[in-house]
């Protein structure tokens, strides 16, 4: 039987009979990689009867229900699930490699081991490397089973026979099918490993977290249909060299996508930060010029985070503009409007933006304190230590309204700030927590004039 040569897109997943530097599907240039498929196997058939029971079904005579969830014993965790994690559900972490993914799913095992079986299979590590970890973790939990093995078939046989209620793969690029002739870590061992997941998951129930790294540009490695294949894809993010990590969901069919995690690393695993606001705004300097504090909505949750500007005079022939935690274009537009709108001359200056703690801000609300930011570096004033800004800038350098104000003034309170500088029109009927003073302003100058005076 003859073989088949195709070529995958890293990117999106789509499959071409011929190489192309541009992907027709998502047009990502030079993502395609070459596979070799080998011939069908043929389809297994299922039993007569078992066969019976997979036939279509009327609306009428599936029984409904809410899902079953369950806690994984992190609050930062299931928060970031929605609430627990869902019973027959397939999870995907991601990461780079020495972030602390395997870290965090073995630190869960010491709570679901209380009530639940689990099962971690690891095809890194073997059982007394785990073992090690899991002691240096406080992992000492006797209904956790360990299992050293690669091939998919061997865990899918000891799932079935152990029957665990939580199965952990890591990770999912060590995995080989024995039917596929391709290399672990490939395309499609990655796509038939998964799918045998997702099979177990759906038939017997089990909750499976399953490990994957990431590639050079920060995605999971392997196709990107893999991600359209799992329940929920959490990436788990952060410096290695820092102690802070985060983690967020980029896809989740039973909650949403917006809440994050925050944890930090120390030589007995991660602690959870349930307030990072406090965390993220700790070691800010004091009488310096060039930061401002914005309040970001994460989900349902608001967050503090201190954004820092330098604007130095530059020798080049195009200025340079660096930012770190805030969208580039939207820094362009920001640096726009500040020198049509704002009265800053900034075309002959480099301008570089950083978000302290490694937190992506990609909301309109942090447009205001992003410009005080810029315009207290510029004028070398700093701004009161004590004073905040939420808001949206419009093209004209007007203020505009954002959403949850009223839990952003809370936060900004509770932290002990005693101003906040807030879009006027829409903001009327907002009343300020006790010790908060609101400054509404319409428009970009008349906040550079309240911030920096």
């Amino acid at each position: 039987m003859r073989t088949k040569t195709v070529y995958y897109c890293t990117n999106c997943g789509n499959e071409t009979l011929q190489w192309m530097g541009k992907c027709p599907a998502c047009g990502a240039w030079n993502t395609l990689t070459e596979h070799v498929e080998a011939p069908s196997r043929g389809v297994k058939q299922l039993p007569a009867a078992e066969r019976a029971q997979r036939r279509p079904k009327h609306l009428s005579q599936i029984v409904s229900g809410s899902e079953q969830r369950f806690y994984t014993g992190l609050g930062e965790l299931d928060r970031v699930l929605g609430g627990g994690a869902v019973k027959g559900s397939l999870v995907l972490v991601g990461g780079a490699p020495g972030i602390g993914k395997s870290t965090l799913l073995l630190q869960i095992c010491r709570e679901l081991c209380m009530s639940m079986k689990v099962l971690y299979v690891s095809g890194e590590e073997s059982e007394s490397q785990l073992k090690m970890r899991a002691e240096r973790l406080g992992v000492e939990a006797e209904s956790l089973l360990l299992f050293g093995e690669t091939e998919m078939d061997e865990v899918l046989r000891a799932a079935k026979e152990q029957q665990p209620d939580v199965l952990i793969v890591d990770s999912i690029q060590t995995m080989y099918a024995s039917e596929n002739d391709g290399s672990p870590g490939g395309i499609s061992q990655v796509k038939d490993c998964t799918m045998a997941l997702l099979q177990l998951s759906k038939q017997t129930g089990i909750s499976i977290f399953v490990v994957g790294h990431v590639n050079k540009e920060g995605s999971i490695a392997g196709p990107k249909v893999l991600e359209h294949m799992v329940d929920c894809v959490l990436y788990f993010e952060g410096e290695r060299s820092g102690p802070y990590r985060l983690l967020r969901a980029a896809k989740n069919r039973f909650g949403s996508t917006n809440e994050i995690g925050v944890f930090e690393m120390y030589d007995k695993g991660l602690r959870e930060i349930p307030n990072p606001s406090e965390v993220l705004l700790a070691g800010r300097p004091k009488g310096a010029s060039g930061t401002c504090v914005a309040c970001a909505m994460e989900g349902s949750r608001p967050v503090l985070a201190e954004v820092q500007a330098l604007v130095t005079r530059s020798y080049l022939n195009v200025p340079r503009r660096t930012t770190d935690g805030f969208d580039y274009n939207r820094a362009a537009l920001l640096v726009a409007v500040l020198e049509k709108r704002g009265g800053l001359r900034l075309s002959d200056c480099d301008l570089f933006l950083n978000v302290i703690g490694g937190l992506q801000i990609d909301e309109p609300g942090s447009d205001l304190p992003v410009a005080i930011a810029v315009a207290s570096s510029f004028r070398d004033v700093p701004v009161a230590e004590d004073l905040t800004a939420i808001g949206e800038l419009g093209l004209t350098g007007e203020t505009r309204m954002v959403s949850s104000l009223e839990q952003r003034l809370a936060e900004a309170a509770r932290l002990g700030f005693t101003k906040c500088i807030i879009p006027r029109h829409g903001s009327e009927t907002v009343k300020a927590p006790k010790g908060l003073q609101l400054l509404r302003v319409r428009n970009i100058r008349e906040a550079i004039e309240i911030a920096l005076d």
